[in-house]
């Protein structure tokens, strides 16, 4: 349960315009789709596309680190681990799961399978796409246990993008035909007001002592 009148008082420490930017970006959040990488070597690759995720709204992302596990490189993803929020696994079968429970299907992004081209892939339906590693892909339990294949159409001779690359002409896609549909994407009105909450207290200096003079005034 959100303490609302704790919300408006820490919002007081914001900007108007600050205050306005929150509320603009929550309004193109979202997590009808989310995002997964496993076990990406390259440090930058995952930073760069937890950045793409949020310019393009995804709220979520999902970091299999069964192989390689580092601390997001805060270079590249340009304050973006404050604005979206990151599910660690150290299993794929745990992700897998978990995001079954939630009710996402498992996309594979692959150019290796002809199965859904990317201008032809279901919007309606909520999904996770996952990324594999630079050199080897996805893992066979990834695919074994996808939903959908699914590719970005190349016609040059180069067969394969990078997956930062990769990851944000996919997000610019869906989300752009996203919004162009019925469906109601966009977070629930408590989510917004979780998300209002977590912003101020990444935001605000002394968080936790502004939080305590209110509760003791």
């Amino acid at each position: 349960m959100i303490d609302l009148e704790l919300l408006e008082h820490l919002e007081t420490y914001l900007t108007d315009s600050r205050k306005d930017k929150f509320l603009k970006v929550l309004q193109q959040r979202t997590k009808h789709f989310t995002v997964a990488t496993e076990d990406v070597y390259q440090l930058h690759n995952t930073s760069a596309v937890m950045r793409s995720c949020d310019v393009f709204g995804i709220q979520e992302v999902n970091i299999i680190e069964e192989q390689n596990s580092k601390q997001i490189d805060r270079e590249i993803a340009m304050g973006a681990q404050k604005w979206v929020d990151l599910n660690r696994y150290t299993h794929v079968k745990d992700c897998i799961s978990d995001l079954k429970q939630k009710g996402y299907q498992i996309v594979a992004t692959t150019p290796h399978t002809n199965d859904c081209l990317l201008h032809e892939f279901d919007v309606t339906k909520k999904a996770c796409f996952f990324f594999g590693r630079e050199t080897e892909g996805l893992s066979q339990e990834v695919l074994d246990e996808a939903d959908v294949f699914m590719k970005i159409p190349m016609v040059g001779f180069t067969e394969s993008l990078n997956i930062s690359v990769s990851a944000a002409i996919i997000l610019q896609h869906v989300t752009t035909k996203l919004k162009q549909t019925n469906i109601d994407w966009q977070l629930t009105e408590t989510e917004q007001l979780e998300k209002r909450l977590d912003w101020c207290k990444k935001t605000i200096k002394s968080y936790d002592d502004i939080v305590e003079r209110f509760y003791n005034q």
